[in-house]
């Protein structure tokens, strides 16, 4: 079987004014799907998972090129179950989603002090990367990661992200990446997929 890129959960424009259809049309099209077509070139047919795949290939040097693809493949197609329009500010109190209010009020104080080291963390990847919101041993926290590297190479379980790629912000922000990911926490973080991902 080889792998498909997946179809978007929304329109190329749903996510305007924040992230314009043009960027989708670039970070979507061109880069998800060249990580796809990649992947597919290095693995050809193959009954595994994503998941299989990135937990086998992952920190094997000689399978860099394979983990790279894969988890990229991963890494944007959860970016975009992560995003919906008019997402973001604190997550309703009622269930699922109280569940994932409690998490973040028990890790980290309040919704507020959440945002700020969530900002801090995509803001802080020192060049491309994730920020992602993970259970880890049935905790909250707070991690980043670099490059191609996700949580579930390492035994998290990945909740939301934030892409900190350039090319995921860059023609609607340029560099200011402090305000893509301010505009994400505001107005589209997708908490009904937080609540759906908790373990």
């Amino acid at each position: 079987m080889a792998f498909a890129l997946p179809p978007l959960p929304f329109a190329q424009d749903a996510l305007e004014p924040h992230i314009s259809a043009n960027t989708l049309s670039f970070h979507y099209g061109k880069h998800h799907n060249a990580y796809v077509t990649n992947l597919n070139n290095l693995v050809g047919e193959t009954d595994k998972s994503l998941e299989e795949i990135i937990k086998e290939t992952s920190g094997d040097a000689s399978k860099a090129g394979v983990f790279n693809n894969a988890a990229q493949v991963w890494n944007h197609t959860f970016y975009w179950s992560s995003l919906k329009p008019g997402g973001g500010g604190a997550p309703p109190s009622t269930p699922p989603a109280g569940d994932v209010a409690a998490g973040i009020d028990a890790a980290f104080g309040s919704y507020d002090k959440f945002v700020e080291e969530f900002k801090t963390a995509a803001v802080t990847q020192f060049g491309s990367g994730w920020a992602w919101l993970v259970q880890d041993g049935g905790e909250f926290k707070i991690v980043k990661t670099a490059n191609a590297d996700t949580p579930i190479a390492h035994g998290q379980t990945p909740l939301i992200t934030c892409d900190v790629w350039e090319h995921a912000y860059y023609l609607d922000f340029q560099n200011r990446r402090p305000d893509y990911v301010q505009a994400f926490l505001d107005h589209l973080v997708n908490w009904d997929f937080a609540a759906q991902n908790l373990g």
